[in-house]
């Protein structure tokens, strides 16, 4: 997702460990594993309360009694109020407190075992289904799920590393158009006043991204794009400015297909929408913020970073939150190098200064690392680490191991893990295994480490025999950093007189450069944007 804001967007190991994450660090993961969620769900424009059936089929891992989903409690004239649950036809016990939904099976499962149930509940979501009024002063229902809010309105495994198929049946009335995920498989009048919809995909997301859209809509069909069916989906009032926009998405999924590989579902649906962020990337239908439209073209990047995301947290998805930057990361890097190719190497180079700034800013004030597990608060994660940084970190690993390793590395991470789930180190063993690189120190450095590298750099030009003679320090905390670290010394025109590119690896190193010429004007480091550092004020 893209957080709201403006559109412009060697081998030396060190010496401290990689912490070790566990993906299922709840009991409950290796105990149940959900299969399919068909939610049927009434909306009307009387009042905000929702009335849903939740049919769930739950494969059993292991020999238990019970097992609970998330579902939000009602309190406080708000929350969910379970009425009924069934498991093969036949009425469970269950209990229903905070943020759990347990549920007492009919009798012990066995390894292996498939049984369905049927939860029947109603309420007024505090979160997670946005109701409300959109800047046109119509009423909208749009599901906003990340990261765990799913839990609000809908009973899951609210948790990215438990995926599912799943299907939504709504029913509202009928002045309103349903986007959800997956395929259209049915829109009925039912009585005039009220329409049915039900939209269904065989694909298993995370439920992070499972979501509705109910609103007046003008929709565009913008035809088939490599056979995949794409749309805009647009409040009425903002239709011929938002059909301008969001067309330049065409261009982008194009690109992805191309460099990433097919798309992963159905459909691709560009929202606009109610979304808390400035883009939400649900699976196949794609929400915007309202605004979004601006008639000028001007969210290119946007529609590229969540475009990215159908990829990169959708199909290949973090196996926990902490690794977000999989997600977030990926999808600010695939949009530097869409930018790349459609307007040229500069445009990459801007895009990574911008970038590395912003860095620098995060760093000036937070030391974390970007797989920071201290974080309880998951909407935290959604900082520069895991965008620029992450991104950042995709750029120096395409210089580390070469163009043909990179690209080859990204097709083998995202063919092994498509809807699928992966850590931080199954991407590393990826990489390493295609590059032939031991990799370590690199994800130790710059995803488990926290800060980036400070450099002092000092030069002195000898006249007698026309070389330089160079400094470099590494002022962070901590050990050194491995870089290569490109400098290149200037005259007055701004000529090139000379270039060296400095393997570092120590707290303090001193280089020569002989055969300058002249006395240079000027030194640049790191011309052509390729290392995450900053520059130590003396």
């Amino acid at each position: 997702m893209m957080l709201k804001r403006s559109f412009l967007f060697l081998s030396l190991a060190l010496v401290f460990s990689i912490p070790t994450y566990a993906q299922n660090h709840h009991e409950r993961f290796s105990e149940i594993d959900i299969q399919h969620y068909r939610f049927q769900l009434e909306l009307n424009d009387q009042n905000n309360e929702l009335k849903g059936k939740a049919s769930i089929k739950v494969r059993f891992k292991d020999d238990i009694r019970s097992f609970h989903l998330d579902l939000v409690s009602e309190s406080g004239g708000s929350g969910m109020r379970v009425k009924e649950v069934m498991e093969n036809g036949e009425t469970v016990s269950f209990e229903q407190e905070g943020e759990k939904l347990d549920i007492t099976l009919a009798s012990r499962s066995k390894e292996g075992e498939e049984r369905n149930y049927v939860i029947s509940y109603e309420g007024i979501p505090k979160d997670g289904l946005v109701i409300g009024q959109n800047k046109h002063g119509d009423r909208t229902f749009f599901g906003d799920n990340w990261p765990n809010r799913a839990r609000h309105w809908l009973p899951t495994v609210d948790h990215p590393s438990d995926k599912a198929s799943v299907e939504f049946v709504v029913t509202a009335p009928n002045h309103y158009q349903v986007v959800a995920n997956g395929r259209l498989v049915e829109e009925t009048d039912l009585d005039g006043d009220t329409k049915l919809t039900h939209w269904k995909t065989d694909i298993v997301l995370p439920t992070k991204v499972m979501v509705i859209g109910v609103a007046p809509f003008a929709v565009q069909y913008l035809g088939d794009i490599q056979g995949i069916p794409m749309s805009s989906w647009i409040f009425p009032q903002d239709r011929d400015a938002g059909f301008y926009d969001y067309s330049q998405a065409t261009y982008v999924l194009h690109w992805f297909m191309d460099h990433v590989g097919p798309y992963p579902y159905a459909k691709l649906a560009n929202v606009q929408s109610k979304t808390r962020y400035g883009g939400m990337e649900n699976a196949g239908n794609i929400f915007y913020s309202e605004n979004s439209v601006r008639g000028n073209r001007s969210i290119e990047g946007l529609l590229a970073h969540e475009i990215a995301h159908q990829w990169f947290g959708n199909s290949a998805s973090e196996a926990d939150w902490h690794h977000v930057w999989l997600s977030e990361g990926f999808a600010t890097y695939f949009t530097d190098l869409y930018m790349e190719w459609r307007y040229g190497r500069d445009r990459l180079e801007e895009e990574l200064r911008g970038e590395r700034e912003a860095v620098l800013r995060f760093a000036a004030s937070n030391d974390a690392p970007i797989v920071d597990e201290s974080i309880t608060n998951y909407n935290r994660l959604l900082n520069t680490n895991s965008y620029q940084k992450g991104g950042w970190v995709l750029h120096m690993l395409r210089n580390q191991v070469g163009e043909d390793a990179f690209w080859g590395g990204i097709h083998k991470y995202y063919d092994q893990y498509q809807y699928s789930n992966a850590l931080t180190s199954d991407f590393q063993k990826v990489m390493e295994g295609v590059s032939g690189q031991d990799l370590e120190w690199f994800f130790r450095q710059w995803i488990f480490r926290g800060g980036v590298p400070e450099l002092e750099v000092d030069w002195k030009y000898r006249k007698k025999d026309n070389s330089i003679d160079l400094t470099v320090k590494q002022q962070q905390k901590g050990k050194p950093y491995l870089l290569n670290l490109e400098v290149v010394f200037l005259d007055k025109k701004g000529e090139t007189l000379a270039s060296e590119m400095l393997k570092l690896s120590k707290d303090k190193q001193e280089f020569s450069l002989d055969g300058v010429g002249e006395k240079p004007e000027e030194i640049a480091l790191d011309p052509n944007v390729n290392v995450l550092f900053s520059v130590k004020e003396r």
